[in-house]
């Protein structure tokens, strides 16, 4: 980036619901509106037979297919004011069914920041306990995946050959670290 695209003031040339376009110099982006901002959880069941992670999927229009994914939603996009620990839980036991007894944020990340504004905050989720069967608000069509991490490696190879696409975040579980 040069230091004018630096410089120059941020214009927004086009501003939705949920999304703004934005334009700094010569450089396109694209930011949540609102302020908005999102909340993404890292769940993982300690069960007698090993630690499963739980995972969800849902069609993604930009995309055109369904998406492996960490469970997720947004920060505010109901109420202002919201705390991100309180969407992150709320979304968990939406989308999954399992209501955290405590939740850990390990930090703010940017998924695509060339390209997107918009940040999350990652929480790890502890004490799971099931509350329901999970698939999210109406109209959501989330499938809830609860899979041995031991296996993730193969689980998610076996989604992408059945053509599913996988968010970038599944490579905290490919990696190592955050889950033990």
């Amino acid at each position: 980036m040069s230091e004018q695209d630096m410089i120059s003031p941020e214009e927004i040339m086009w501003e939705g619901r949920f999304i703004t376009a934005k334009r700094r110099g010569r450089w396109e982006y694209v930011g949540r509106a609102r302020g908005i901002h999102a909340a993404v959880i890292l769940a993982v069941e300690d069960a007698t037979d090993g630690p499963h992670v739980l995972l969800v999927d849902q069609y993604r229009v930009p995309l055109g297919r369904r998406c492996i994914e960490l469970p997720a939603g947004l920060v505010g996009d109901h109420d202002e004011g919201e705390e991100a620990v309180l969407a992150a839980t709320r979304e968990l036991e939406e989308e999954t069914g399992y209501l955290p007894g405590r939740m850990e944020s390990l930090g703010e990340f940017y998924s695509s920041p060339g390209m997107v504004s918009e940040s999350f905050t990652l929480f790890r989720a502890h004490d799971l306990k099931k509350t329901g069967e999970g698939g999210g608000v109406a109209g959501e069509d989330i499938r809830v995946h609860r899979v041995p991490l031991n296996g993730i490696h193969d689980r998610i190879a076996a989604w992408r050959a059945e053509g599913f696409a996988i968010d970038v975040k599944l490579l905290l579980l490919l990696g190592a670290g955050m889950v033990g």
